[in-house]
């Protein structure tokens, strides 16, 4: 894959979306006809009036082609029949609740179109490694049918020397238990101005919240609300942008016995229904990190019309928070922590203009401040855009940022520049040139792109595992001083 530069060497090692990888969701006909039955009753009636033994072989049939796909698909259809069934109804036979399940199930390919754009970060079990090798855990994109966007996790081990292996995935898919996760009342008001919210309803609602709530302790406090409040003009909508923002908050836990290759996450919240994009990993310095999770990620959230940041912690990769961010940074998409506080605060890079990368700073870590220009696009292979390639990499030299530009044809490249350790808002070296760039015309779901969400240094070594034309993922090798060298001079 003629992708990268003088600077950078492939390492060799591909990993290519597997169209197998599927889930079983919920699945619901289409709209009915006003005034009629509901399509999944007429459905259900027909599925139910059929003989036994038809029921039987079908139910055998799908057991024999679809089970082995899934890790519990019998307790999915299961769970599906009773969602359909009307209240009250007889329990199914065992063959009449497969088919029934089946019936209102499809499968979801969620790397069915692409698998691209990794984050990396040290593995948190480093458990039987040889020496001089680091595992590595990392974040991919994967998209599905319709343009929708899911994250999943994959591993890897690097070193000894210049060496880089993908451990095997698991062929099964593992979907998360959601939960409710808590909010800060603090946080929920900024979230809800943020949003656009203002006026006596918001003003209401956050009086009668305690410090700390869930969104079932919301909704139980808009229930007491006083009639003449609901009755106001714009209140039923003001009341469900609030139940969208209380429902962003949330949290998804993976059975423990699931290998992490095998766990997904899905798109949940109202605002990311068509996709969670990008995630941007980082290790928290324990020591300079604050309290909190290990592990935190930014991600962009779509809605379908709208974009924004969100925020992923973990300190295990099988229990996971999901948090809204707020500020206007956080309206756009490919925010990337530092990871460690500076002065202090928390600090990322963000691209409020769409076109440059700017510093923005944050004191809890959710809602960040306005936006310190640091890089403009000036090059020609990033004239229309720049931005950041994943988190700061902390060096002696400076924090080390890949960037990504992009020049004529829309064609994506990876770059690298330093910031000062110590006031990261300004630029002391700046490559010249792309590190890693499509050369000629790369084919692929989207062409001419190579992409990364963050790399790694080991042992005087950064890898940049990046995606290529959103089509399958890659990884680059730069010899770290040589490249600090060029960035110092």
């Amino acid at each position: 894959m003629d992708l990268v530069s003088a600077l950078a060497v492939d390492a060799g090692v591909e990993l290519v979306a597997q169209h197998e990888r599927v889930v079983a969701r919920l699945f619901l006909p289409g709209e009915s006809t006003p005034g009629g039955d509901s399509r999944t009753e007429a459905v259900l009636r027909r599925v139910l009036g059929m003989r036994p033994d038809a029921l039987a072989v079908e139910a055998r049939s799908i057991r024999e082609r679809f089970v082995p796909r899934h890790i519990d698909l019998i307790e999915t259809l299961n769970a599906n029949a009773r969602l359909v069934l009307p209240a009250g109804a007889p329990d199914l036979d065992d063959d009449t609740a497969v088919v029934v399940g089946a019936v209102f199930s499809s499968e979801f390919a969620v790397e069915g179109a692409a698998l691209c754009n990794p984050s990396t970060v040290a593995h948190p079990d480093q458990g039987d490694v040889g020496p001089g090798e680091l595992r590595l855990l990392l974040s991919v994109r994967s998209i599905g049918e319709g343009h929708i966007s899911s994250i999943q996790f994959c591993e890897a081990i690097v070193g000894p020397g210049p060496t880089w292996r993908f451990l095997p995935r698991e062929p099964r898919l593992a979907v998360a238990d959601i939960g409710v996760a808590a909010w800060d009342r603090d946080h929920f008001e900024r979230a809800l101005l943020h949003g656009g919210g203002s006026g006596e309803m918001v003003r209401a609602v956050v009086q009668m919240l305690p410090p700390t709530f869930s969104a079932a302790e919301f909704a139980v406090v808009v229930q007491d609300l006083r009639p003449p409040l609901l009755h106001q003009d714009g209140a039923r909508e003001q009341i469900e942008s609030m139940r969208v923002i209380a429902d962003s908050a949330y949290r998804a836990e993976f059975a423990p016995t699931s290998a992490v290759s095998a766990r997904v996450l899905l798109p949940t919240a109202d605002e990311e229904r068509r996709g969670m994009e990008d995630v941007r990993l980082v290790e928290v310095d324990g020591a300079d990190g604050g309290d909190g999770p290990r592990y935190r990620g930014t991600y962009t959230a779509y809605d379908g019309r709208s974009i924004a940041s969100r925020m992923i912690t973990t300190d295990d990769f099988r229990s996971f928070e999901i948090h809204r961010l707020t500020g206007r940074p956080s309206l756009t998409k490919g925010m990337a922590l530092f990871p460690r506080l500076i002065d202090g605060e928390w600090a990322a890079l963000s691209r409020t203009d769409g076109e440059s990368t700017g510093l923005t700073r944050s004191r809890d870590g959710v809602d960040w401040g306005r936006e310190e220009p640091v890089q403009r696009p000036n090059a020609l292979w990033e004239v229309v855009q720049t931005g950041n390639c994943g988190p700061p990499l902390e060096t002696d030299e400076g924090w080390l940022v890949l960037t990504h530009g992009v020049g004529p044809m829309r064609s994506y490249s990876i770059g690298a520049l330093l910031l000062d350790l110590d006031d990261p808002s300004q630029v002391i070296g700046m490559l010249d040139r792309p590190l890693i760039e499509p050369f000629g015309a790369i084919g692929g779901y989207v062409p001419n792109v190579a992409y990364s969400c963050g790399g790694i240094i080991h042992d005087g070594t950064l890898w940049i595992p990046h995606g290529v034309a959103d089509q399958s993922i890659r990884v680059a090798s730069v010899d770290l001083a040589r490249l600090l060298s060029e960035l110092v001079h």
